[in-house]
């Protein structure tokens, strides 16, 4: 793992955090290595900012920072996000 950036703390010292569904209003526990999660009353999946970018997508340095584990985490929770937002 390389050390010192800014943008891995998220994936590396987890932590809660809540978002409002969008189509129930309910509050969703969504951790911070986590750009998906699924609302506890109307079981829908909920992604914390759609539009949102992170080092994650962009930094060619990603999956050794936070690690393969992490970094295919992530890309999977993406990509099954897209498909599901598509249907």
């Amino acid at each position: 793992m390389i050390s010192k950036c800014p943008g891995a703390q998220y994936f590396i010292q987890l932590k809660p955090e809540y978002i409002k569904c969008p189509f129930c209003s309910s509050e969703v526990e969504i951790w911070s290595d986590e750009i998906v999660a699924t609302c506890p009353k109307c079981k829908r999946t909920v992604m914390r900012n759609d539009s949102k970018q992170n080092c994650l997508d962009w930094c060619k340095y990603a999956e050794k920072c936070v690690g393969v584990v992490q970094y295919n985490k992530y890309k999977q929770n993406k990509n099954k996000y897209k498909l599901e937002k598509k249907i």
